[in-house]
């Protein structure tokens, strides 16, 4: 378990590291920065991660407890 979430923690860096050219982005980035409301948009969208995020390792959890009971 433990090298899937270092795996999936460096797989979230790289992109990060590897930023080859200037992003200039839509026009509505920029109103919704402008505005303030992009973190509004993006705490959204991590809270959206974070809860797949975990379902899935709940999922994950079970499943395992019903492949040792057999």
């Amino acid at each position: 378990m433990n090298n899937k979430v270092i795996i999936f923690l460096i797989s979230l860096v790289i992109p990060f590291l590897g930023k080859a050219q200037e992003v200039t982005g839509p026009e509505m980035a920029d109103t919704f920065r402008s505005e303030g409301k992009i973190y509004v948009v993006i705490t959204v969208i991590s809270i959206i991660f974070m809860c797949l995020i975990g379902y899935l390792v709940y999922i994950d959890m079970k499943l395992r407890k019903l492949e040792n009971k057999k």
